[in-house]
């Protein structure tokens, strides 16, 4: 199998950019950057379809190497319709943000700034426990009421 060099550096490219696009505050380049993501790794499953054959429907006069993978085929395609869906529905936020607040860039929530700045201590999961924390008293011989007597095995 050969390697195209070029698809594969077309796809490094574009996985950078769109990694890089989605990083940013701007809900319109983050679909850019999600896009880009989305057919970088389409040229990525391209480029593992190997070289082109023949189309993969059976006549018994060809041998099996010459036909071509339908797998990356059929991977390309759901991954297309996945994008589109993603698009449509960042695309469904971006509107909304603009109607709500005239902007598209993401603000922090005083909230997350809340949360940032309190401690990382947790005092239901960080503080020392008591040896015993159950209710429960375990049954034992020894801590029966006096007029709870049992039959014990074997006796009579």
């Amino acid at each position: 199998m050969t390697v195209n060099i070029t698809l594969l550096a077309v796809m490094g490219v574009l996985i950078a950019v769109g990694v890089y696009l989605i990083l940013e505050r701007s809900l319109t380049r983050v679909m850019l950057g999600l896009m880009l993501l989305a057919n970088g790794a389409n040229i990525l499953l391209l480029s593992t379809g190997g070289a082109a054959g023949l189309a993969p429907l059976y006549r018994s006069d060809i041998p099996a190497e010459d036909y071509n993978d339908p797998l990356p085929q059929a991977l390309i395609l759901t991954s297309i319709v996945i994008s589109f869906a993603v698009t449509a529905f960042m695309l469904g936020i971006i509107y909304r943000s603009w109607v709500l607040g005239r902007q598209d860039e993401v603000q922090d929530d005083i909230e997350d700034r809340r949360v940032r700045n309190q401690s990382s201590f947790d005092a239901e999961d960080d503080t020392a426990l008591p040896v015993e924390t159950t209710e429960f008293v375990p049954e034992d011989a020894d801590e029966r009421p006096a007029g709870k007597k049992t039959k014990q095995r074997g006796s009579r």
